[in-house]
């Protein structure tokens, strides 16, 4: 019987969405699935959840629940991690850091002070999850959906021997996005990425087998068409129109994010209304808004739960599942994964995370070769590359001189902030988050 664990289980949204995901395809519900996270009440939320479409639907999948990651492992096929080392709310609070400090660097997940000390705590956890996985099921997959992904991903890749590949939805939500601005179904459109994770470039986006970039430039010389609130899955997409009107390609994350990898989005209050509307305080009254719809969603699931509600087993479309699915049946698949660069993209260095598409059979997943990317995109990809280095060795190190260093480095970083402004918020963010800094030095 096929194990399948889910690492991060008591995060109810997306732990119920891989959930579901496995039980919507009849290959794998013949499944033993295991859910473990350290918190036990949200953890048997969602087993609960788990055992009720197993119920609804008649299948014979086991379910597990455990608050211990050693037995969760022990002879696993596949291990989906999704965690968040600290809460949403330390994150919030190297964000305010930031701000102090004069920097409103956005997203906090990928790239940027904050996302680096997110990776300071989340890559020593992911390690240790990678050497129990080497004695307790060395041939298992680990499955990650954990950001920050291509720090994470180098880290794992470098100094563990599992088997792993780097997984994000980005580039579904944003070609679905593509095809809404253009006019055409999604079922018509065809496309080829490559790139790093949040900052991969929509090399080839056609429609009915034509290039469909030329429709899209003339559709954008209207800016309604990306700079309403539901222009995109994140709303506003200004800051990705004029980094495609620039640089000729199509970004796969939101504007929101890939304003926090560049230099020309944030530099200022005014920039930052003008492209994105998501001032510093904006953004944590945002968070604090999120924070009450996800109050409001865990009601309602709980008002369905205690029902008699029929939950729908549709697919999400997340690739994980699909992996598992064409490993186990020997159907082949496609997907993009987050990889190590190991000649794939030339001219990206040799080692780093790219996320690149990959053909999934019974051996496992198969990245495949891009070649170059176009100059500029490599470039503005490159920047990116060098701050993750950096902060994979520092942490691995324990070198808090590494992760200064490396934030030094962050593109929007340097342009807005001074050497010795950067060493400050530095020094702050190391106290915020000193729980998870023993040994630096």
């Amino acid at each position: 019987m096929t194990k399948i664990v889910l690492i991060g289980a008591g995060s109810r949204v997306f732990a119920s969405r891989l959930v579901t995901d496995i039980l919507s395809l009849p290959e794998l519900r013949d499944s033993t699935v295991t859910l473990m996270d350290i918190a036990a009440e949200p953890l048997e939320a969602t087993a609960s959840y788990a055992r009720k479409l197993v119920q609804q639907n008649g299948f014979n999948t086991r379910i597990e629940a455990t608050t211990d990651r050693r037995k969760a492992l022990d002879g696993a096929d596949y291990v989906f991690v999704a965690i968040m080392v600290g809460g949403g709310q330390l994150g919030m609070v190297d964000r305010q850091i930031t701000l102090q400090h004069g920097l409103d660097s956005g997203d906090i997940s990928t790239q940027g002070p904050c996302a680096i000390m997110a990776g300071l705590r989340h890559i020593p956890i992911m390690l240790g999850i990678c050497h129990d996985m080497e004695e307790l099921c060395p041939d298992g997959w680990l499955l990650n959906y954990t950001d920050p992904l291509p720090p994470i991903e180098w880290a794992m890749t470098d100094y563990t021997r599992i088997k792993n590949v780097g997984l994000c939805h980005s580039i579904q939500n944003t070609s679905a996005e593509l095809a809404k601005y253009i006019g055409a179904p999604y079922d018509e459109i065809s496309y080829s990425v490559a790139g790093i994770n949040h900052m991969a470039w929509f090399l080839r986006f056609e429609w009915r087998g034509k290039n469909a970039y030329p429709l899209l430039r003339e559709k954008f010389k209207e800016p309604a068409v990306y700079s309403g609130p539901d222009a995109a899955y994140n709303g506003p997409d200004v800051a990705r129109a004029e980094l495609f009107k620039a640089f000729g390609y199509y970004v796969t994350e939101s504007s929101k994010h890939v304003s926090t990898y560049l230099p020309y989005f944030r530099k200022n209050p005014a920039d930052i209304e003008r492209y994105l509307q998501d001032s510093g305080e904006k953004y944590l009254n945002a968070g604090k808004r999120f924070a009450a719809r996800t109050m409001e969603r865990n009601e309602d699931f709980k008002r369905k739960m205690e029902s008699d509600y029929k939950f729908p087993l549709v697919h999400s479309g997340e690739f994980g599942t699909q992996i598992i699915k064409a490993i186990e049946t020997g159907v082949t698949a496609q997907v993009y994964g987050n990889v190590k660069n190991t000649g794939l993209i030339a001219n990206l260095p040799e080692g780093c995370c790219v996320e690149v598409p990959c053909v999934v059979d019974k051996e496992g997943v198969h990245p495949c070769y891009v070649g170059n990317l176009p100059p500029q995109l490599a470039a503005l990809n490159l920047n990116n590359v060098s701050v993750q280095e950096l902060t994979v060795r520092g942490i691995v190190e324990k070198d808090k001189n590494k992760i200064f260093q490396s934030i030094l480095l962050d593109p929007l970083t340097a342009a807005v902030l001074t050497i010795d402004e950067i060493r400050a918020m530095v020094d702050d963010l190391f106290k915020s988050n000193k729980d998870y800094l023993k040994g630096y030095k």
